[in-house]
């Protein structure tokens, strides 16, 4: 633990003793990547413009200082723009620490919505570039826009050695508190399985964030902003910018003074210590560093000659010189345990909800890509330890690595899988993600034909997880399915492949029968999904041919049986018809009268919960003359959700290994098209398999849109659970947060939902009601025994604001989010969540292939099979990868090779993995799985 932390833990006590204040002056732009330009647009019409014009100017004044915060824009400046001198001067100014990099990271995260692993990548992106660059990494944050903060952040930040944290969006009515007790800084125990060990201490801006107060008594102008509004998309030739705050002269320099002086002052009333952090810049700022600095240079100057007169000193400052600062105060500071500041209003009609499931398209593909880049950095890794003279090129699949790790970075960026950006800015994300995807594809298919015998003798390509949307089986042409377990763990799951014709039989590698089934498909009338049982041992793969064949080894063919279209609101209650559902694990059971969802029975326990579904829309206000309004970032309902949809078709397809139930639902008991689509899943295996999470776990997947305008679409599930409108959901997919229903005056529907990135669960005293995610969604518990997730958004207004930047939601696509529900006792649900969880979000990847003749399949492949890696039940192997990072593991010889200018000549270190394993249970969780666990790392 750095010095810098101790002492803000220090038990002694000293008297603050505040006398003069001094104002710490930190200079910065923040740089959006994303939002309402592209990154491309960006760098063109500001970005480039302020690393370049900000380095010349440092470079004049020996009392100048600047940070900058997130990498991918400096990344493409340094590689694309910056000039050797310009480079040299960089170095020069590190050193003298004049400019400071703070969080480093390639973009500054979503605290809502990214998964932890995301978050731990892009930082780990930003990081490596700096340390390999300039031999440093950051030491604080700077995180001052995610709109609210997650417990999970500050113990990332923790692990990563930041000594201390800074964050700005909390709740309006909890701010103004924090700011009148002076709590604005505290030490932040953000796992309460780390707690102390790793703390950190936390600062809150106040209420002006992270801005410089634009309002001067003096002038209509923007204050202290002397380089204008950047201009986009070209800067103006002329150099002058729209708002040009008024230049520093003899005739304003007092005024200014006086201005910045009064600020000072009033934050200085709501902090414990005379040292005031005073950020100056913000939005797209110092684009003309020169003006920028010219300006306040003299007015720094004036206040410190007039110091006496002020009962203010000034100076530019970094983020460090600021807390170490407060590091020499020497004080105790109030300890915060691991509750989060989620969710985040700024107003009582004004609560930020809405992002948590804005745009689901984009946040589904965010995760699909992060899931296949896991894949792929595991199954290229053990490529180049098993295989160290293959014939894939490294380099050339380091790059294809490299892509989708800088386009999945990229997307966690705070309006990036938000879902708060512009509609090009999202095909921005949206493109580079599948490009990346499609990268990684090949590669992975390109490591399976350079390691398995079939090359010589077929073609492969490649889609992830279960339904591709062609349609496979030719009758002349062998097809195989190639299917590739990225955890570290064994694993028994059905992988889904549409195929075009339905008698066909499936074989493992040695040519025994594997357990299937085929059945019409719902989507495409003349497809059947195959659903093949796989076993495979953790990190390996395995492939299975599906033979066109009529014998007793064939697939099962599933039946069908289809019931009428029933109206929800007039069912007889009185006669109630149940269909049972079933397999060893639950029992569900549907109501023939309305076609819902009835009961599940846990039959391991007996135990029976009530359990209906059903779709729901909120309907939000478009026109701000009328009142609040829904847009990309809050969530403003005119009420309560209503039920759009009077009637429900059902169809419950049964087979020997999968039983499907398919639920229509439409607007009334005539209309031609459904407006919701649900298939609920359970599955069965024969005896000998494993079947521990593929029986304890019911499948959903779900059909929504496209949506009326102002329409907020909710899956609400309602249970006879006495869980005293209490909803648990996760931080991030690294931890739990308890949330009980708050009875806010206003807006108190949207005020109680809470993101939901992998995991939410209501319970009572015996049984735990769980779902999983493989995105992110709003979710609450608006009354006692339900859960609601908001699945799906479209919205348009005419707020002004929202206009000049479309963004005003219109989205009118089809989402189709996937869920996996869990019925259990408490204890039962604490050992299966954290494992089923990692399941659903790293589910196989599966890749096809034909055969034109039949080679020995199996004559190469018990090569890939071969120690295959299986850690304890309670461990994770969350990265396993070869970053490609060419640094000196030595300190000083790294240093000692930047300043001389030494680079190694390879492009590339495939000798050096990135190995990290992260025990998935808290303390106190389980009995067993709670327990510290060890591992031995073979070389």
């Amino acid at each position: 633990m750095d010095l810098l932390l101790l002492a803000f833990l220090s038990l002694v006590p000293r008297a603050a003793g505040l006398g003069e204040l001094k104002a710490f002056v930190v200079a910065h732009s923040h740089m959006d990547v994303g939002w309402v330009y592209t990154v491309q647009e960006s760098m063109h019409a500001y970005a480039a413009n302020v690393y370049t014009s900000v380095v010349e100017e440092l470079m004049k004044g020996k009392q100048r200082k600047f940070i900058a915060v997130e990498q991918e824009f400096f990344r493409l400046w340094w590689d694309t723009i910056a000039t050797d001198i310009h480079k040299q001067q960089v170095h020069q100014l590190l050193q003298e620490g004049r400019l400071e990099f703070i969080i480093g990271g390639q973009v500054m995260h979503d605290e809502a919505v990214t998964h932890i692993d995301d978050q731990i990548l892009q930082l780990t992106e930003g990081h490596g570039f700096l340390y390999e660059t300039f031999g440093m990494r950051p030491r604080f944050s700077w995180h001052v826009d995610p709109f609210g903060a997650s417990a999970t952040t500050p113990t990332l930040f923790a692990l990563a050695g930041f000594n201390a944290h800074l964050i700005s969006r909390i709740d309006y009515d909890l701010k103004d508190d924090m700011q009148k007790t002076k709590k604005l800084q505290f030490v932040w125990r953000g796992s309460p399985s780390l707690s102390e060990n790793h703390e950190i201490f936390t600062h809150v801006m106040d209420q002006y964030s992270y801005c410089t107060p634009s309002q001067i008594p003096f002038s209509n102008r923007s204050g202290f902003y002397w380089n204008g509004i950047a201009v986009f998309p070209d800067p103006p030739k002329d150099g002058v910018y729209p708002n040009m705050s008024v230049p520093v002269t003899d005739a304003t320099i007092h005024l200014y003074a006086q201005t910045m002086v009064a600020n000072i002052k009033e934050r200085a009333a709501w902090f414990r210590t005379a040292e005031v952090l005073w950020p100056w810049g913000c939005d797209k700022q110092f684009f003309n560093a020169s003006v920028q600095y010219s300006n306040m240079d003299p007015l720094l100057g004036y206040i410190n000659k007039h110091a006496d007169q002020f009962g203010v000193t000034v100076q530019y400052s970094t983020v460090s010189d600021y807390f170490q600062a407060l590091y020499n105060r020497n004080l105790t500071w109030d300890i915060r345990n691991n509750q989060d500041f989620l969710p985040y209003s700024t107003e009582p009609f004004q609560a930020w909800t809405g992002f948590y499931t804005s745009r689901s398209v984009l946040k589904g593909i965010a995760r699909r890509a992060s899931s296949l880049l896991y894949a792929g950095e595991s199954f290229f890794t053990q490529y180049v330890q098993k295989y160290p003279a293959g014939s894939v090129c490294k380099f050339w699949a380091l790059q294809q690595l490299r892509s989708l790790r800088w386009a999945v970075s990229e997307v966690q960026h705070h309006d990036g899988i938000t879902g708060t950006e512009s509609p090009k800015v999202k095909a921005m994300y949206m493109n580079h993600l599948m490009d990346g995807i499609v990268n990684v594809k090949k590669l992975m298919a390109s490591i399976i034909l350079d390691t398995d015998s079939a090359k010589k003798n077929g073609k492969l390509y490649s889609y992830v997880y279960n339904k591709d949307t062609g349609k496979r089986g030719t009758r002349n042409v062998e097809q195989y399915v190639i299917v590739y377990n990225p955890l570290a763990w064994n694993i028994t799951t059905f992988v889904v492949v549409a195929m075009s014709y339905s008698v066909v039989s499936v074989y493992d590698e040695l040519g025994h029968p594997v357990p299937a089934q085929i059945q019409s498909s719902a989507e495409s009338p003349s497809t059947y999904d195959l659903y093949i049982l796989v076993t495979l041992s953790g990190l390996s793969y395995r492939r299975y041919s599906v033979k066109l064949s009529a014998d007793k080894e064939s697939a099962f063919i599933a039946r069908s049986v289809k019931y009428g279209r029933k109206v929800i609101k007039h069912a007889d209650c009185q006669s109630r018809r149940l269909i049972p559902v079933l397999n060893d694990c639950y029992i569900m059971m549907l109501d023939q009268n309305t076609n819902l969802m009835h009961s599940i029975t846990d039959r391991k326990t007996n135990r029976t919960v009530q359990v209906t579904q059903e779709f729901l829309e909120y309907h939000v206000n478009g026109d701000v003359r009328k009142g609040p309004i829904s847009d990309n970032y809050l969530f403003a309902p005119n009420g309560s959700a209503v039920e759009e949809s009077e009637a429900v078709g059902l169809e419950v397809v049964s087979g020997n290994l999968v039983r499907e139930i398919r639920q229509y639902f439409y607007r009334n008991i005539t209309a031609q098209d459904y407006m919701y689509v649900a298939y609920s899943r359970i599955y069965s295996v024969p005896g000998g398999y494993d079947d521990k999470l593929l029986c304890h776990r019911i499948e959903q997947e779900y059909r929504v849109g496209p949506l009326e305008l102002n329409r907020e679409a909710v899956l609400r599930t309602s249970t006879n659970l006495n869980t005293k409108q209490t909803l648990n959901t996760d931080n991030n997919g690294y931890q739990m947060q308890k949330r009980p229903y708050k009875a806010y005056v206003n807006n108190k529907v949207a005020r109680n939902y809470y993101p939901m990135v992998q995991t939410a669960y209501i319970e009572d005293d015996s049984m735990r009601l769980m779902l999983l995610a493989e995105r992110s969604h709003g979710v609450s518990s608006q009354g006692n025994g339900q859960v609601e997730v908001m699945l799906h958004r479209r919205l348009w207004n005419n707020l002004e604001w929202d206009l000049n930047y479309n963004l005003t939601l219109n989205d009118t696509s089809v989402v189709r989010p996937m869920f996996w529900l869990i019925l259990g006792t408490k204890p039962a649900a604490d050992v299966l969540y954290q494992s089923s969880a990692l399941a659903l979000e790293h589910r196989p990847v599966v890749m096809y292939g034909e055969l034109t003749d039949k080679p020995k399949l199996h004559r190469e492949l018990h090569s890939v099979q071969r120690d295959p890696v299986t850690l304890p039940a309670n461990l994770h192997l969350q990265t396993l990868s070869i970053p490609g990072w060419t640094y000196s593991s030595n300190h000083t010889e790294q240093l000692h090779n930047i300043y001389k200018g030494i680079r190694k000549q390879e492009d590339a270190d495939f000798r050096r993995v990135l190995l990290r394993i992260r025990h998935m249970y808290e303390v106190g969780e389980d009995p067993v799985l709670s327990q510290p666990a060890t591992v031995n790392l073979k070389v």
